[in-house]
């Protein structure tokens, strides 16, 4: 790569897209293609093929690559552009997918093409945003000049099952010096362009509760604590979904626009888009009991996800929830793990970068947006790297006949391509 200190690689508009488009959006296929033809289904979450191929991608190119492992089949990969600044902006992928039956499938889930879409387990989570990332990383790394910012690319393991062996061990060896984060899960599905920029807290508990045990013909004989269980947490669950949350002023903003998006989005979300972040959501996962039909139920064991918008306090959500749980003598809460959300300032360089980089790119100018679940981006955010999710698929992830189409891969490509140009104009608020 040539250096210039003065000279700066300009990336507003995507370099080549008008000169070379049809030749890179080949590539661009033929790269996710080739990436879903690796089964990186987690579990097992084998990547090791995946992140080799990868290594001898960019080997011609004059980048920095370092191996960061903490299991050997699953590796994680990262690949550094030196830019006219030592202001280090990254891209991360997650490289393993979940699994898929084979049989149901109408295509082959390792990857196959149909006129304008690609179908594979992992094309639009999150291998075709791979491969975005991918061509964006050639463009800067063969161009004559600089890009504006260093470029950091991440290719990682066991996100989908929330393992360890993935960004965790990345944060772990300080692999990652970057001053902010584009992660690549989908955020926008034709007309419904977003930009994600926090997720929401979590909290998962176990619950049990004790009877009495008596034959199923005489019930009155015993106290069934099935029955005694679901009671407890109906009356807790409609208790913790009606207290309205207070969250931080900035998260306001958030909200609203979260509101906007999943009131019409593909998810489904529709009327019920507002009780999504103004109160907290519970759910009961799983609820198990009993040994035989004909028996009452001395135990009953129960497990409840419950989520809350960040900027309010995860910590005190799960305080009133053990108190009404636990005011019952027979019904304990025998397990907990819990997280509180986390978010990237609306006004913050990243998201104006992200938002503005969209335009001309994207229908409408992406909406900020909480997402309903959460991926390596919160972890990111907890280690003090501002992140956001942002890329062009379909609303199939996890699906069977996962696919996205071409034109959303060249738009993502186009979006990344214009990202840091937009990021180096714009300095941190502190």
């Amino acid at each position: 790569m040539t250096s210039s200190h003065n000279s700066r690689l300009d990336l507003k508009e995507p370099l080549g897209l008008d000169t070379d488009r049809d030749h890179r959006r080949d590539r661009l296929v033929e790269t996710t293609q080739q990436l879903l033809s690796f089964d990186t289904s987690n579990p097992p979450g084998e990547t090791r093929a995946a992140a080799e191929w990868i290594a001898d991608y960019v080997s011609s190119f004059d980048v920095e690559a370092e191996w960061v492992v903490d299991d050997a089949a699953k590796p994680n990969l990262v690949i550094t552009v030196p830019g006219s600044t030592d202001r280090t902006l990254l891209y991360q992928g997650h490289l393993d997918t979940v699994p898929f039956e084979r049989e149901e499938w109408s295509v082959d889930p390792l990857g196959e093409r149909h006129e304008n879409r690609v179908y594979g387990r992992g094309a639009t989570d999150m291998k075709g945003a791979v491969a975005a990332m991918l061509e964006t990383l050639r463009t800067v790394a063969t161009a004559e000049s600089d890009p504006p910012v260093t470029l950091q690319f991440a290719f990682v393991s066991d996100e989908e099952t929330g393992g360890d062996a993935g960004i965790d061990v990345l944060l772990e060896a300080d692999a990652i010096q970057a001053d902010a984060a584009v992660v690549g899960e989908t955020t926008a599905v034709g007309d419904h362009a977003s930009v994600t920029v926090a997720d929401k807290g979590r909290i998962w508990l176990t619950v049990e509760a004790t009877g009495q045990a008596a034959h199923g013909s005489r019930p009155m004989n015993g106290t069934n604590a099935i029955d005694r269980l679901y009671s407890a947490l109906e009356e807790c669950r409609r208790s913790i979904e009606s207290q309205r949350l207070n969250y931080d002023a900035p998260v306001d903003r958030i909200v609203e626009e979260s509101r906007a998006y999943y009131a019409d989005c593909p998810c489904g979300a529709g009327e019920h888009a507002d009780r999504l972040f103004e109160y907290p959501t519970v759910n009961l996962g799983q609820l198990r009991g009993g040994n035989t039909v004909n028996s009452v139920p001395g135990t009953a064991t129960a497990k409840l996800d419950v989520r809350v918008t960040p900027g309010a306090s995860t910590e005190a959500v799960l305080a009133d929830l053990r108190e009404c749980i636990e005011t019952r003598e027979t019904v304990t809460v025998t397990n907990v793990s819990w997280a509180e959300g986390t978010y990237v300032e609306p006004t913050a360089p990243v998201v104006e970068a992200v938002t503005d980089a969209a335009v001309g790119v994207l229908p409408d100018r992406p909406l900020r947006r909480c997402a309903t679940g959460g991926g390596d981006a919160k972890k990111l955010r907890r280690a003090g790297v501002p992140a956001v999710e942002s890329a062009v698929g379909s609303d199939t992830a996890h699906g069977v006949d996962e696919y996205v189409s071409i034109e959303s891969l060249v738009s993502t490509m186009a979006w990344y391509l214009r990202t840091p140009a937009q990021f180096a104009t714009r300095r941190s608020h502190g």
